[in-house]
C-alpha cells in the first residue's frame, strides 16, 4: 500500500477520536437539559423513568468524550470500545423504537430529535459506531490528535462533515429555529419553567405575605401567558392571587399579579406592568399666572357666584339656617 494512502487511512482513524467525543459531548449536553427526555430510550421506560434515563444516557456519553479525549493504553481502549457498543446499542434501540412508536424521534440530541426516526438516524448510528472501532489500537489519544492535526486530518474531517450533516435532520430543525422562531402562542413553556421565573421575581416577593400557601391551587394557558392562582389572606378577608408569567420577553415585565376578593370578585391591587401605553409627563413650562389666570376666569360662573356671595352675606355666622315653621336645618 502506498504512503500517501496509509498516511490518510491513519489519519482517518485518528480523526474519529476528537471527533466522537464532540458529538458525544453535545449528545450529552442535549439530554442533560429539561427538554432532553423526549424520546428514544425514554419512549420504552415507563413515564416515570424517563427523565432518569435520558440523565443516565447523557453522563454516560459525557464521561465517553471525556475518555475518548484523555485517555490512552488499556482506559482508552476502553473508552473506544464502550463507545463502539454505544452506538451499536442506539441502533437496536432506534429500530424497537420505531416499531412501537413511529411517530417518535430518536431523542439523540434531546429537543432537536423530534422527526421520527428513520433510515437517516439508523445509518448515522451504524457509522459512528464503525468509526469507534475503527479507532481501536491507536496508540495517541484525542488531545494528542488535536495537538498534531494536519492537512489529511482536516481533509478527513471535512467530508466526515458532510456526511453526518446530510444524515441529521436535527441541522434543520436548528436552522428553522434560529430563522424563524416560533410565536409565543405556539411555544413550548414548561410550568417548571414559569414558575422558576415567578420565584424570582420582585412581583412574587411583594405578594408573598399574602399567600396561604406557595403551592397553586390552579393554572391555565393563555396565549403567550401562563395563569397561576394561589389563596390568600388580605385584611382578613379571602382573595385569589392570580399570578401571569409571560413565555419570553423581558424579565423585568414578565410577571403580573392581581388580587382579586373572593366574595365580591372586586380586584383589590394590581402589580407589574398593566400598560403598554407610557404615563403622560408633566408640563415642561407652567403657564405665565396672567394667562393662567384668564382661563380659569373662563369658566367662572358669575350667577352662581352672585348666588353663593349673597348666601354668605345674609348667613354672616356661618351657622345653618331653620325653617320656622319645623324649626329644622334647611
Amino acid at each position: 500500500m502506498p504512503t500517501e494512502l496509509m498516511q490518510v487511512v491513519e489519519a482517518a482513524r485518528e480523526v474519529q477520536l476528537p471527533l466522537l467525543a464532540v458529538l458525544l459531548a453535545l449528545a450529552a449536553a442535549a439530554k442533560l437539559t429539561p427538554r432532553g427526555a423526549g424520546g428514544g430510550l425514554a419512549v420504552l421506560v415507563p413515564e416515570r423513568l424517563r427523565v432518569a434515563s435520558a440523565v443516565a444516557v447523557g453522563l454516560s456519553e459525557a464521561v465517553l468524550a471525556v475518555g475518548l479525549l484523555v485517555a490512552d493504553g488499556l482506559l482508552g481502549e476502553g473508552s473506544r470500545a464502550l463507545t463502539a457498543f454505544l452506538f451499536a446499542g442506539s441502533a437496536a434501540v432506534l429500530l424497537l423504537v420505531r416499531r412501537r412508536a413511529p411517530e417518535a424521534g430518536c431523542g439523540c440530541f434531546g429537543g432537536l430529535s423530534r422527526e421520527p426516526v428513520g433510515w437517516r438516524s439508523l445509518t448515522r448510528a451504524g457509522l459512528l459506531s464503525a468509526a469507534a472501532l475503527a479507532a481501536l489500537g491507536l496508540a495517541p489519544a484525542g488531545w494528542e490528535v488535536l495537538a498534531s492535526f494536519t492537512w489529511a486530518h482536516a481533509a478527513v474531517l471535512g467530508v466526515e462533515l458532510l456526511v453526518l450533516a446530510s444524515l441529521s435532520p436535527e441541522l434543520r430543525v436548528l436552522a428553522a429555529r434560529l430563522l424563524r422562531r416560533e410565536p409565543c402562542e405556539l411555544r413550548r413553556h414548561p410550568l417548571r419553567r414559569s414558575r422558576r421565573r415567578l420565584r424570582r421575581s420582585e412581583v412574587w416577593r411583594t405578594n408573598r405575605p399574602t399567600l396561604l400557601s406557595e403551592e397553586h391551587e390552579d393554572q391555565w394557558r393563555h396565549g403567550c401567558w401562563r395563569f397561576l392562582r394561589h389563596d390568600g389572606l388580605r385584611h382578613g378577608r379571602r382573595v385569589d392571587v392570580v399570578f401571569a408569567v409571560r413565555s419570553g420577553g423581558k424579565r423585568n415585565t414578565a410577571v403580573r399579579a392581581t388580587v382579586v376578593d373572593r366574595e365580591s370578585q372586586d380586584v383589590l391591587a394590581s402589580y407589574g406592568a398593566v400598560s403598554t401605553r407610557p404615563l403622560p409627563e408633566p408640563p415642561r413650562k407652567l403657564q405665565a399666572p396672567r394667562r393662567a389666570a384668564r382661563q380659569k376666569a373662563g369658566f367662572r360662573d358669575e350667577a352662581e357666584a352672585e348666588r353663593t356671595l349673597n348666601e354668605a352675606l345674609e348667613n354672616r355666622s356661618g351657622k345653618p339656617r331653620k325653617d320656622p315653621e319645623a324649626g329644622r336645618p334647611v
